[in-house]
């Protein structure tokens, strides 16, 4: 099967979410990160022991944002023409069937992906073996 271009070890900064404030003492405050915008928010003005903002700083190195872990990075394909695209770029991206592309369309479109030699991620998805 096909290998990746240079396999590169993924890092990432903060792997923990950024966590809104006050989400841990009411329930209607949901965990999702929210900009603190008060007055007087110790948080917004980023007192010492606050909780950490999302910054600039926490980013992923750019050879690696949205690698997956096998070395290929992400497309997806709902026909045979936009697998036909990945043919020069078979070592730097996978395809990936989208999930609104039927049965019988998948098949077709993992049977022209190992023609092409081109990596597909989901393949064993909604395909069935044949029994005669």
């Amino acid at each position: 099967m096909v290998n990746p271009a240079r396999k590169v070890n993924i890092v990432k900064k903060r792997t923990k979410p950024f966590v809104r404030v006050q989400s841990d003492r009411f329930k209607r405050v949901s965990a999702s990160w929210r900009r603190p915008v008060g007055i007087d928010s110790a948080t917004r003005r980023r007192f010492k022991g606050t909780r950490p903002h999302p910054k600039i700083g926490y980013g992923s190195n750019a050879k690696t944002r949205f690698l997956l872990p096998n070395g290929f990075r992400k497309f997806t394909i709902k026909n045979r023409k936009d697998l036909e695209g990945l043919v020069m770029l078979n070592r730097t991206y996978a395809a990936e069937i989208a999930h609104n592309v039927g049965a019988k369309k998948r098949v077709q479109l993992i049977e022209r992906a190992k023609q092409l030699n081109v990596k597909v991620i989901n393949a064993d998805a909604r395909v069935r073996s044949v029994e005669n």
